[in-house]
Parts: C-alpha cells; structure tokens; sequence
C-alpha cells in the first residue's frame, strides 16, 4: 500500500472507559461517597487500520463491539487512551440524529449553523443553500423549528448537509436506517455518487445486503478487536457463520 494513499491511519490504538458504581449525583453524595469504586473497561484494543483514499469501508459486528466508538474517535469527538490516529483531509460525519442541531432554530438556521461547524464560510453556505433543501424534501417546513420534525425529517436534513460539504472523509454511523424507503433509496444512490468520486466512505451498518452492494471493503470488529478485514462478501460470510 502507497502510503500516500492512506487518508485514515490508526496505529496501535485501545480505547477505556472509566465505569462508575453508585455514581453521586449531587455535591452532598460526591463529598461523602468520593472514594466510589469504578471499573475501567476496554472498548477497542490495539487497533491497527488504514483507509485508503477513495475506499468505502463498512465496519460491522454486534452491538457493544466498538463500531461506533472506533467512528467516534475517527472524528476526535474522543480520543485514544493508547495509539494514534492520523487523519488526511477535510471530514463530515453523521454520528447521531440531528446532531449540531438547535431544536429552537428552523431547519433553515440550522443549516447554517450545522454547515458552518463543518467549515463552509457563509457565502458557501448561500451557494448549496437551494441544494441543501432541495435534496431534504422539507419544503416550506423548513423555516419550522427542528423540534416539530420527526426522526425521518432530521435525518433529511443532517443528511442533506453531510453530502454537500464537499468534504474528502464521509463518516456514517447508522442513520441511514431512519427514514422511508424512497429517501433511504435516494440516500444509497448519493453515496454510490460520492463512492464514484473517489470520496472516502466509512460506514457502521447492520445492512450486509448494503455493505455487499456498496462497499470495497469489510471490517469485522469482534470484542473490541479486528478479526477479519478484506473483501465484503468474504468478510460478512465469516461473520455470519458466528452470529449463527
């Protein structure tokens, strides 16, 4: 592998939380209870990954295997406690449903608001505005306030920002899930566009049909470490021989 292709570098990476019993809630139980037994747990363990530019990755496995963290410390939303993760480009994420979201603003503002902690500079923002709705299907609900939406609805409108930031890294955990057959349809279509653009895809999924379909590339994330990487078909096949 040329290292220069390499856009997302994990070496030697383990991930703990600290896991607390009988956590105190107030100041009175932290002063009295201070000294409150904890359990510190490993989520993912010596972790060594490289994304190359241009791959569309699904990392797969059970719920509680580490998917979602492991996406979640790609995007330095936490961080290693062992290990390294080096990232080459201009990143968006989808890691929760209306996530950077004001419930009080419209979809309106908030596209503003969202695309702005993305990186687009007002006058960016003017220029996909059209596109940005027109892609969400919200009509003239979006100069309603986000908190009228429904789950189906936010996922329009994240989605239609993620996809139009223009970014080299698109990172999804599991929100394609939400919403009707007809967007869930238009949603894989785009990402088959961005796939072809040799925009990098990481995606946590329990769709193997869409991993089959979509991806270039399987990882298998089993108790927190990777068992298999390699060809989707050959990957979901071994995984589904454990999960029988």
């Amino acid at each position: 592998m040329n290292n220069n292709d390499v856009i997302i570098r994990v070496r030697n990476m383990t991930k703990n939380f600290k896991l607390y019993y009988d956590k105190p809630n107030t100041l009175k139980e932290r002063l009295v209870f201070w000294n409150k037994k904890s359990e510190e747990r490993t989520v993912l363990k010596n972790i060594n990954l490289d994304i190359k530019k241009g791959e569309t990755v699904a990392l797969i496995g059970v719920n509680g295997s580490g998917k979602s963290t492991l996406l979640k410390l790609m995007t330095k939303i936490i961080y290693p406690t062992k290990g390294k993760i080096t990232i080459k480009g201009k990143l968006t994420s989808l890691l929760e449903l209306g996530a950077g979201f004001h419930p009080d603003f419209t979809g309106r503002e908030n596209i503003y608001f969202n695309a702005s902690i993305f990186g687009l500079t007002k006058k960016e923002i003017n220029n996909r505005l059209n596109d940005i709705i027109e892609f969400s299907e919200l009509g003239e609900l979006i100069d309603s306030p986000v908190r009228t939406y429904s789950s189906g609805m936010y996922m329009r409108l994240a989605f239609s920002v993620a996809i139009n930031v223009d970014a080299e890294i698109l990172l999804i955990d599991e929100i394609l899930a939400v919403g009707d057959q007809h967007f869930q349809d238009k949603c894989f279509e785009k990402l088959e566009e961005l796939k072809n653009s040799d925009k990098t895809i990481v995606i946590v999924t329990h769709d193997l049909n869409a991993v089959k379909k979509l991806c270039t590339r399987a990882v298998w994330i089993n108790q927190g470490e990777v068992r298999m990487d390699g060809n989707p078909k050959e990957v979901i096949e071994e995984y589904l021989k454990v999960c029988d």
